[in-house]
């Protein structure tokens, strides 16, 4: 009897550790991505309202063409941003990359609020605009890989998926803060306040959360798997190299899941605001309503896909969402077409795909890669893809739809990366439970194992 007590009390003190393990990694993890998206997604947001403070007085296309574009040109600088940051990562540790971004993307961030417009000092003030979101950028391509290797590493290994899936519940909780903003600003002020001052307040706002995550992360260890590397002395010297040498399988598996995860976050989450009021005919408070609700549900189903994978596995619930998403797509924009109530239908259902992608693609991109080249993998597969085909969904969307006259052009925009992730899901083996220190991470041994077993 004693001995089952004993038994009982060693698990019950496992499980009451793991959990504390996993709340300290999700806020350390999750924070900066909270505070990146917020920013994010309030540049989306607020695009009419900056192309008038940033640009000259013109065509209404124009200027919010030019703000997609300063939106899509961030991107672009993110990748080199992935090829200072995940290397780094693999070199010094996780935690230190985590701080080091979050301080970056919060200076330029607050630096934007402040920045004059158009009106003030003339063409200086877009050209400081696309600065200092290129320096958000370039700390952004950071930001991904950081933050998802030390989730991945600090959650327990049977509750992995739902630990990294809070990853992208801090990346919704970012745009529902936004949305939010949002909605509040353009129903609480006019126009002219609007674009006086009420603009800058989301960026504003962000600075003091960066300051907070900051302090978080600071007080942070380093996951226990960099920690073996480590001890061991085999830290990598050249992480990129090593990635491009021996993984290249993976990181172009990695880039399929990642493809697929971005263009519908875009289009469903960024874009399709634009394209309600610009397409559909529907108010501006409306469209962030249906924003917001998808967020909203994001936040629940997320983590709970992220669950649903550790129990049944990551390929089942990854390859049912792209595969759903490649035959609904389309039908989902025309059901948008038959009015408010019809959007809100296809634009929950979409909702629904994007959160079950979002639960699963992220660990299981992590534990693909060995510890040694983790973050290098996860940086670059992330921006590469992100710089390629996330920040242009907006910009592509304007401008194809202008050209055909068509406004179902996201329907199939969206099944060619369905198709994509499909087809990366399939090349994947099964990883949930999997040891995150493969073989060959650590020299001379065959992977040990560096935490608690499941």
């Amino acid at each position: 009897m004693r001995t089952c007590d004993s038994g009982a009390t060693t698990t019950d003190t496992t499980v009451a550790a793991d959990g504390v393990a996993l709340r300290r990694s999700v806020v350390a993890g999750a924070v900066g991505v909270f505070v990146h998206w917020f920013d994010w997604a309030a540049y989306a947001y607020l695009a009419g309202t900056i192309a008038s403070v940033f640009f000259p007085a013109g065509d209404g296309t124009t200027g919010v063409l030019a703000v997609f574009g300063v939106f899509a040109v961030s991107f672009g600088i993110r990748p080199i941003g992935a090829l200072v940051f995940g290397p780094l990562g693999d070199r010094i540790g996780r935690k230190r990359t985590l701080s080091l971004v979050i301080f970056m993307m919060s200076g330029a961030t607050l630096a934007i609020g402040l920045l004059p417009g158009y009106a003030s000092i003339g063409i200086a003030a877009p050209v400081l605009l696309v600065v200092l979101r290129l320096v958000q950028g370039f700390a952004a391509g950071g930001e991904f890989g950081s933050a998802a290797s030390f989730l991945a590493e600090s959650a327990p290994r049977r509750r992995r998926g739902l630990g990294v899936s809070w990853l992208e519940v801090g990346s919704l909780l970012g745009f529902l803060a936004g949305s939010f903003v949002f909605l509040l600003l353009s129903t609480g002020l006019g126009e002219e306040q609007l674009l006086s001052w009420g603009w800058r307040v989301p960026f504003l706002v962000s600075a003091p959360l960066g300051v907070i995550g900051l302090v978080i992360r600071a007080r942070i260890e380093d996951t226990p798997e960099y920690r073996t590397l480590e001890a061991s002395g085999s830290v990598p010297r050249s992480p990129v190299r090593e990635l491009l040498r021996s993984h290249k399988r993976q990181l172009l598996q990695a880039a399929g899941l990642m493809a697929a995860m971005h263009v519908p976050f875009y289009a469903v989450l960024t874009y399709l605001v634009t394209y309600e009021t610009d397409h559909l005919g529907h108010s501006a408070g409306n469209a962030a309503s249906l924003s917001t609700v998808i967020s909203l549900l994001g936040l629940v189903l997320v983590p709970l896909f992220g669950m649903l994978s550790d129990r049944v596995g990551r390929k089942p619930v990854f390859v049912a969402a792209t595969a759903t998403l490649l035959v609904v797509a389309t039908p989902a924009f025309l059901l948008m077409r038959t009015g408010l109530t019809g959007t809100w239908i296809a634009g929950l259902l979409l909702g629904v795909i994007l959160a079950a992608i979002l639960g699963t693609y992220a660990v299981w991109a992590a534990e693909t890669f060995p510890t040694r080249t983790r973050q290098s993998g996860l940086s670059v597969a992330y921006n590469v893809t992100a710089a390629l085909f996330a920040g242009t969904v907006p910009y592509l969307m304007t401008v194809l739809i202008s050209a055909t006259g068509s406004t179902l052009v996201p329907g199939p925009y969206l099944m060619v990366f369905a198709a994509g992730g499909l087809v990366a899901a399939l090349s994947l083996r099964e990883t949930a439970g999997s040891a995150l220190l493969h073989a060959g991470d650590v020299s001379g041994t065959a992977a040990p194992a560096a935490r608690r077993s499941p």
